[in-house]
């Protein structure tokens, strides 16, 4: 099963993640992406590979 990962150190929440994924696996909060339906995600990586600052990881 895919887990994607934040790494909030990175992220400078400007929203890329919430945008190209298909199943809503992620919300902006306090200025940060946030994983809140880590269950939903598909491993499609969209995520990671759009991260602007490489902040996701989708691991297996």
């Amino acid at each position: 099963m895919p887990k994607p990962i934040v790494d909030a150190k990175k992220c400078t929440g400007e929203g890329t993640c919430v945008s190209v994924c298909p199943v809503n696996v992620f919300e902006i909060k306090n200025g940060k992406s946030v994983v809140v339906r880590a269950k939903d995600c598909i491993g499609c990586r969209a995520c990671e590979t759009s991260c602007p600052t490489g902040a996701i990881k989708v691991v297996d």
